[in-house]
């Protein structure tokens, strides 16, 4: 997989605020190794995963230095073996040292993410279900592991709270109902998708009726899910959530709801680990 072209900008803004975070006022440390000093490197996979996080990657030692040179032996979405070798880099050594960790930190993470969304996407193979991220990501990262969870083969929520409607407990509270909530979104902003999150089967009936284009379905029983999927017969999505753990999961895909949202894809990652040696110096 590529990045998408509306990801580059927003791509270029998130390495430059890391490497300023990381190399600040300058690599003191690897200012000990003389300016001419070249380098190769090689970055290894320490176990299995499915990689994510080239662009960004590249970006970091473009940054750094454009004179640095990146081979790439694996592309985003594949996945690789323990012991595998990811890329193989060259240039000015202190280049390779500078950018190292932050390289790899976007890769790890990145590959954490779409690791994880993939081990998902595996249990439900075989259903009609999409899986779905959530706004529960790291801060600074949201469009770097809404991407990642693609790469490993689940699907992206809302991006953010602008484009699209996510109509919850206290909103419907606010507006005074269901109804009154979704026919304000209509008026505010007409054609963006409008969701209700609902907790019973009354609430489920009432934003059925006032045409929200996706009921999310909270803490429902399996029983309550299949009722809901016969209930609406087509006339909105359904969306389950919340108390799904890793053994139900399966269950409920198998109601018959069109997606399931899982704040674990971001918020619950593991980086994978990564390691870079210098193979070659001068």
């Amino acid at each position: 997989m590529s990045v998408p072209a509306h990801l580059k900008t927003d791509l270029e803004l998130t390495v430059q605020r890391a490497l300023q975070e990381d190399v600040g006022s300058g690599d003191i440390t690897a200012a000990l190794i003389p300016a001419s000093q070249k380098a190769k490197a090689r970055v290894i996979a320490r176990e299995v995963a499915i990689i994510c996080g080239r662009d960004w990657v590249n970006e970091v030692f473009r940054q750094v230095d454009p004179q640095v040179q990146l081979h790439w032996l694996v592309a985003d979405g594949n996945r690789v073996e323990a012991d595998q070798v990811l890329f193989e880099l060259e240039g000015p050594a202190r280049s390779l040292l500078t950018g190292e960790r932050c390289a790899l930190n976007f890769l790890q993470t990145l590959s954490g993410t779409a690791t994880r969304a993939h081990d998902y996407a595996e249990m439900v193979r075989g259903t009609s279900v999409k899986l779905l991220d959530t706004r529960k990501t790291l801060p600074g990262l949201r469009n770097a592991q809404k991407y990642a969870v693609s790469c490993g083969g689940c699907f992206n929520h809302r991006i953010g709270l602008y484009d699209a409607f996510l109509i919850k407990e206290n909103h419907i509270a606010a507006c005074g109902s269901i109804a009154n909530a979704i026919a304000q979104a209509r008026t505010n902003e007409p054609g963006k998708p409008v969701e209700v999150e609902v907790e019973n089967m009354d609430e489920f009936k009432q934003a059925l009726g006032a045409q929200a284009d996706i009921i999310m379905l909270d803490n429902f029983s399996l029983a309550e899910m299949r009722t809901a999927v016969r209930d609406a017969d087509g006339r909105a999505k359904l969306e389950a959530s919340g108390g799904i753990t890793d053994e139900t999961l399966r269950s409920y895909a198998e109601t018959g709801v069109d997606y399931i949202s899982i704040g674990a894809l971001t918020k619950d990652c593991k980086s994978i680990d990564l390691s870079m040696r210098v193979t070659e110096i001068g």
